[in-house]
């Protein structure tokens, strides 16, 4: 049994056949197309030619001087010369040159003794006290006696300023006492009263009322009204 054919409007007809005319149309290739890709040329042969055109030359190298010796000085203009300082004004120091044979001292010369150098002579130190010329004759009637002994001059802590002179007989000075002469007369100091007495003069005084040595001292700051005492 056929199947029912169906009839279709003429309008419906017209368009599937200008469907069908448009589709065939637009599978139909294009020359321009095809005359393009036709002119163009295959990547192998494009990269053969570009090897076979390249433009680099190869050049010799230059030959290497020879090295200096180590010992030889280094020029200024040499990057392994020192940098100078920002500060330093002096010019670069320069090589010294060899010392010459005649400098060379011999072994001879070199084992003489060298002369010892002069001693300094010793300046007479300025003496502690000073006497008159009374005070040195009274001073040399004290000590011709038949025991020699000597004349010590010191302080002791009395009087209305603290401080009195005192002169004694000893047999011997002291560890640290200091000895004065002059004109053949010597004084000794007492150690403990050297600051005391130190740069004074010493003389000697008669009058109706009394005989005595009087002292003239610098370093006195305060003494007494009868002249027994003192202080420094």
């Amino acid at each position: 049994m056929n199947a029912p054919r169906m009839a279709l409007p003429r309008a419906s007809v017209a368009l599937l056949s200008r469907l069908t005319t448009a589709t065939t149309s637009s599978a139909r290739p294009c020359q321009q197309i095809l005359r393009q890709f036709s002119q163009t040329q295959p990547w192998a042969a494009t990269s053969e030619k570009l090897q076979t055109s390249s433009s680099f030359q190869s050049y010799p190298l230059p030959s290497r001087p020879p090295s200096a010796p180590r010992n030889e000085p280094i020029p200024e203009t040499s990057i392994a010369s020192p940098m100078p300082e920002v500060h330093e004004t002096r010019p670069p120091a320069q090589p010294t040159a060899a010392s010459s044979p005649s400098t060379v001292v011999s072994e001879q010369e070199a084992q003489k003794p060298k002369p010892a150098p002069p001693k300094r002579k010793l300046r007479p130190r300025k003496a502690a006290m000073k006497l008159t010329s009374a005070a040195v004759e009274q001073m040399r009637s004290l000590l011709d006696q038949p025991e020699p002994k000597l004349i010590k001059v010191g302080v002791r802590n009395r009087g209305c300023s603290g401080l009195a002179y005192h002169l004694e007989y000893v047999d011997k000075p002291g560890k640290f006492d200091e000895e004065v002469e002059q004109d053949g007369v010597k004084v000794l100091i007492d150690s403990k009263a050297l600051f005391s007495i130190i740069g004074s003069e010493m003389d000697w005084v008669e009058d109706k009322l009394n005989q005595r040595f009087v002292f003239r001292n610098p370093n006195i700051k305060e003494e007494c009204g009868c002249g027994e005492s003192f202080m420094v």
